[in-house]
């Protein structure tokens, strides 16, 4: 059975730093959508209202490879359209993205604090991947992996398309070895370095993950670098990837992190951002041996973690 043929190229190019949105129009076996018009209208109108489709025809922000789209054209299903969104307004996250290694296949990168990796929700335009396109004229770059929002550090992307698999196994097989940074409070009593092994789950909607009864799922060491001042500078070693796990781990142990929003307590959903008070955790170093070239490869993040000022 022969597979769906590979969709054509968009016609439209990014907007800032974001690629269009490709529609396929479905089978209709049932005639219900006589026009393009009525298929659009019947699938966005719910989500963004039936003016706003309308206004986009009249617009000419549909298309296809030939052009703009008109509402009345017959429908044919199996057809390829594109559009870009509307982007709602965004707060622009106040620092840089930093460049810390870039060749004709990787751009390694310091990713701040409270800028998401790639879009989603109410992050779209404020991304790194965004960011990272527009300010270096790569419009395929594409990450390897995700690091989460409110952490800061080191993420790897991918310049060619066709290598971003290779870079992506490497992270899903867990042949790179992560080492991150945090600030936490100082417990004299506990006895480090250890390893934290526990049954992480992460429901859809709920913003903390939670540790319960059962096999481990996730692996973590921690390790005390030095202490002052009640606050302890610790190096965290992720031998698995849960949402949350370092953060989750950590609090487990009695010490949640700086600043941490959502652990123990989760603060005001939809807060504005404290752009004062950064989450205590950045990503120090990525080390592999690259997939496509073979060589050994390691990168180590040039950001400071600001409750653990240098002296």
């Amino acid at each position: 059975m022969r597979g769906r043929a590979k969709p054509p190229s968009a016609p439209l190019p990014q907007r800032d730093g974001i690629d269009p949105v490709r529609v396929r129009l479905p089978e209709d076996p049932d005639g219900a959508w006589a026009t393009v018009g009525d298929h659009l209208m019947a699938r966005f109108a719910g989500a963004i209202g039936a003016r706003r489709v309308d206004a986009m025809f009249a617009e000419g922000r549909f298309v296809s490879a030939r052009g703009p789209v008109s509402a009345d054209e017959p429908y044919v299903a199996g057809r390829y359209l594109w559009f870009h969104r509307d982007f709602a307004p965004e707060e622009p996250v106040p620092f840089p993205v930093g460049v810390v290694h870039r060749d004709e296949h990787l751009v390694v990168v310091d990713k701040p604090h409270f800028l998401a990796t790639t879009p989603r929700g109410r992050h779209v335009t404020e991304t790194a991947v965004a960011r990272l396109r527009r300010e270096l004229g790569l419009s395929a770059l594409q990450p390897a992996h995700r690091l989460d929002r409110l952490t800061a550090g080191l993420v790897l992307f991918v310049v060619r398309p066709g290598e971003r698999g290779a870079y992506q196994t490497m992270f899903r097989d867990r042949l790179v070895r992560k080492e991150y940074e945090a600030v936490a409070p100082y417990d004299p009593a506990l006895v480090l370095p250890r390893t934290v092994r526990s049954r992480i789950v992460k429901e859809r909607g709920v913003i903390a993950a939670r540790e319960e009864p059962g096999e481990p799922n996730s692996e973590s060491r921690v390790e005390l670098l030095e202490q002052r001042a009640g606050l302890g500078r610790y190096r965290l070693l992720p031998a698995t990837g849960r949402t949350h796990q370092l953060r989750v781990h950590m609090n487990g142990l009695g010490l949640p992190l700086v600043h941490d929003p959502v652990y123990p307590v989760v603060e005001a959903e939809g807060a504005p951002d404290d752009f004062s008070r950064p989450l205590q955790l950045l990503a120090r170093v990525l080390e592999f041996t690259d997939p496509v070239t073979g060589e050994p490869r390691r990168f180590e993040s040039g950001l400071r973690l600001s409750a653990w000022p240098d002296r």
